[in-house]
């Protein structure tokens, strides 16, 4: 529950962060999550945990995890993939809390160690403080292909968003808050005689008047465009076919990750191996699949192919290798499709990020983010129960391996069709500027 929390506030981080900013939004996360765990150490009941361990903490890791997706796609740009890989890499280490857990347990039972876990998350308020808001300025007109990248600068919705573009941030006006821009050569004695007009009103005695009527006007039509913004945010995302392309890969690979990983542990019980074995395969698949990440980061940064390509070749074998998990019937056996599954998921969980800001060129980062990581919340939400509805129809474990597989065979499907939205993009582009030069 907590992993599918994580991802399905996205919509509500993006509005939250355009509304204050990122240091705001991961301030609010460390606190969600500190207060779940100290609201937690009073629990009475299962469902009470439900929504103190579950919601408020998965709420609190959404705000933190986009928050930082966003800023590192804004610190790093040369580097992006490897940078992400080591911000990333920390997650398939999470194995060592559970011995962490079970010694502050046995020290000052459940519910001091879930106060001590608390104040230990709180750290993260401090370390939030750090952030630094980076302002990019892009070129909306600008054609050219960033190095290494698949797409050019303007971005998709340059192109499929452009109804949005007037409504994206609201003028800096004082007195005249128009949403008309002036083109090139246009005549600017308008703007010259309204100033001079504003001038003489303030050197008159309607100046308070004109303020308070400045103030309303300028709230009024924040409220204006906010408003347009939020109600064509959504729409504009859906004709944006690279926000498809990205969003239906998503799903499918993160509803197989979730059912190779849940079931690791339950197949070696299953094979009579001891419970204490089982416990390597998580921690080998842990390390092996932050190293593969961190491999996986550097390669894509030599620019060699398209971020994307990576992608596809990972999840293409991630889905060749589910299909010889039934073979794995001894330990030495499991433990090989432990290392091989690790090692290529840990390769694609490391292209996530880069691929989605080539796909979205920076262009509304949160909002796209947003609503790809919604989506990714709906992959995940179903897995558990799919892959425990096969081992209970088949009683056996194969059906979830080839469930897993067909999902990410499904999943790189999608990323085929990023050369033909290329295209069409540019197409229309070209149209766009020969029905520009003729007028």
């Amino acid at each position: 529950m907590d992993d599918c929390v994580s991802f399905l506030p996205g919509p509500l981080v993006a509005i939250i962060a355009d509304t204050y900013d990122d240091k705001t939004v991961s301030i609010l996360g460390a606190f969600l999550i500190t207060g779940g765990f100290l609201i937690s150490s009073q629990a009475t009941s299962i469902p009470f945990l439900c929504v103190t361990m579950g919601v408020l903490p998965g709420l609190g890791s959404a705000f933190l995890y986009q928050v930082a997706v966003v800023l590192i796609s804004k610190y790093f740009k040369k580097r992006l993939a490897l940078s992400t890989a080591i911000s990333r890499a920390g997650m398939g280490l999470t194995f060592l809390l559970a011995p962490f857990t079970k010694f502050l347990i046995d020290q000052y039972d459940w519910t001091g160690a879930l106060i001590i876990l608390g104040a230990i998350i709180l750290n993260l308020v401090p370390s939030s403080m750090l952030l630094r808001p980076i302002h990019i300025t892009s070129n909306s007109n600008s054609d050219f292909k960033d190095e290494g990248s698949g797409l050019s600068a303007s971005g998709p919705e340059a192109e499929y968003g452009a109804e949005t573009s007037y409504c994206n941030k609201p003028q800096e006006s004082t007195i005249i808050r128009d949403c008309t821009v002036q083109k090139p050569g246009q005549s600017s004695t308008s703007l010259t005689d309204s100033q001079n007009q504003n001038k003489e009103f303030n050197d008159g005695p309607n100046r308070n008047r004109l303020l308070v009527t400045t103030n309303e006007q300028r709230f009024e039509k924040k409220s204006i465009l906010w408003s347009c913004k939020q109600k064509l945010s959504f729409i504009s995302l859906f004709k944006n076919p690279f926000f498809c392309i990205i969003t239906w890969s998503l799903i499918f690979s993160r509803l197989a990750f979730v059912v190779t990983n849940l079931h690791l542990v339950a197949i070696a019980r299953t094979l009579g191996i001891d419970m204490m074995d089982a416990s390597y395969l998580l921690s080998v698949a842990g390390i092996t699949e932050s190293v593969s990440q961190i491999i996986s980061g550097w390669i894509a940064d030599r620019n060699w192919i398209k971020k994307y390509h990576y992608l596809q070749f990972y999840l293409i074998v991630c889905s060749i290798t589910d299909l010889f998990g039934p073979l794995a019937t001894t330990f030495p056996l499991l433990m090989t499709y432990t290392i091989f599954s690790a090692m290529f998921s840990g390769g694609y969980l490391a292209l996530i990020v880069p691929v989605l800001v080539d796909l979205s060129a920076e262009s509304v980062t949160h909002r796209f983010y947003g609503f790809a990581f919604f989506f990714t919340g709906i992959g995940t939400l179903p897995g558990p129960p799919i892959a425990g509805w096969l081992h209970d129809s088949s009683q056996t474990y194969a059906g979830s391996f080839y469930f897993s597989s067909t999902c990410y065979l499904l999943s790189s499907v999608s990323l085929f069709f990023i050369p033909l939205a290329e295209r069409r993009k540019k197409q229309r582009l070209t149209r766009r500027k020969e029905d520009s030069n003729q007028v």
